[in-house]
């Protein structure tokens, strides 16, 4: 069945008899019922900053799709929910390869620069080598977090955080953690990345650091805890992107947190309320990331001290943010990508794009920043 949950934006849909997974669709949180408040107007735009399109490519809507674009030297590869999946020179936006894998695409995309992967609607993983697929394997739940290429292997999270493992080269599984059993899940990315020699994932609130050669835990780092007296109440996970310095790896927890660990011994540094819905962005200084509301807070790296917040875009749907030199990079649902400074957040610049949302965080490749909207346009932008 589905039932609406108020001051959600999108239904929260439930099997009949809790026999199969729950699905949770994120969204932005708006309080005093359906209708959304008004944005305060960004008055003109005086550009600080100069900025320039540089080219425009399509790729198809990506609605429906969990979608991470992946950067590599001076590529993006990214996919539509019709099942094309493309990698983009991002000097010029012309196509390096393109092709098209199935009827739907319900994740990706993950890639080393060699091997691409996509997880279909009919839970089929498939793995591509320059456009051309070399292997598929049918899962046995939904996905809805990228796959991971690394070490010549491909991981994948499932919708109920079970994690399995395959050889890059041919599909042949080789190992798998079992999930845990959550009456409920986000319909959204989480966590999961390489760092060093550790398979680093996102279950229910915790990075868990994981033997990539076998699936054992190696370490548990709880970021956020379960609370409240129901399922909606206690779903905890942590959302993708994060933030990877070093052994330093900041990530938010859906609608309750944002934190850090140290990943060389499994220790959570600092954890500071943020009632948010996706993903972060930093460097060694600082991490910024968007509350539901529009709202975008900065933090201190190395403490969690509130270095400052700003209403500025508040009630405007942000994407997650990108940290990038003196700029934070945020996209909202009108097609804008807004560029404000690092240092407090006042504009620098604004850019237009094709009128849909921007939900997907925004990636940079070399000297281009590469942003995606909701209808497939595919935007390159340069300083000037």
């Amino acid at each position: 069945m589905t039932a609406l949950l108020p001051g959600f934006g999108r239904s929260v849909r439930f099997s009949a008899a809790f026999v199969c997974v729950s699905l949770l669709s994120a969204c932005s949180l708006w309080k005093g019922g359906a209708e959304h408040p008004k944005p305060a107007d960004l008055g003109p735009n005086v550009p600080v900053l100069g900025v320039r399109q540089a080219w425009v490519a399509r790729i198809g809507s990506t609605a429906g799709l969990t979608l991470q674009v992946h950067a590599d030297g001076g590529a993006v590869t990214l996919a539509s929910s019709d099942g094309t999946v493309a990698s983009l020179n991002t000097q010029t936006g012309a196509d390096i390869w393109r092709t098209k894998v199935a009827d739907g695409i319900a994740a990706g995309v993950g890639s080393d620069g060699h091997s691409s992967a996509i997880v279909s609607r009919e839970n089929d993983l498939v793995v591509l080598q320059s456009g051309k697929e070399v292997w598929r394997h049918r899962l046995a739940s939904q996905v809805f977090t990228a796959p991971l290429v690394a070490g010549e292997r491909v991981f994948v999270m499932a919708a109920d955080r079970s994690i399995a493992a395959f050889d890059a080269a041919n599909g042949a599984p080789l190992w798998t953690l079992p999930g845990t059993g959550a009456p409920l899940v986000l319909r959204q990315a989480g966590v999961l990345l390489a760092v060093g020699d550790t398979l680093v994932a996102g279950i229910s609130g915790r990075l868990v650091g994981i033997n990539p050669d076998t699936g054992s835990v190696r370490w548990d780092a709880p970021l956020a805890n379960a609370r409240g007296t129901n399922d909606v109440e206690r779903l905890v996970e942590l959302v993708g992107p994060v933030s990877r310095v070093k052994a330093s790896l900041c990530a938010r927890a859906f609608q309750a947190s944002v934190a850090c660990a140290d990943l060389a011994g499994g220790r959570v540094e600092w954890v500071q309320k943020s009632n948010g819905g996706d993903g972060i962005s930093g460097d060694a200084t600082t991490v910024v990331g968007a509350e539901s509301n529009g709202n975008l807070v900065a933090w201190s790296r190395q403490d969690g001290r509130r270095i400052w917040a700003s209403e500025r875009l508040r009630y405007r749907r942000l994407s997650a943010p990108l940290l990038l030199g003196r700029s934070v990079v945020v996209g909202d649902d009108s097609g804008t990508v807004h560029f404000l400074s690092r240092d407090d957040a006042s504009p620098l610049n604004r850019m237009a794009t094709d009128g849909s949302p921007i939900e997907i965080a925004p990636v940079v490749s070399n000297d281009t920043l590469v942003v995606v909207t909701r209808a497939g346009g595919v935007f390159g932008f340069r300083p000037n």
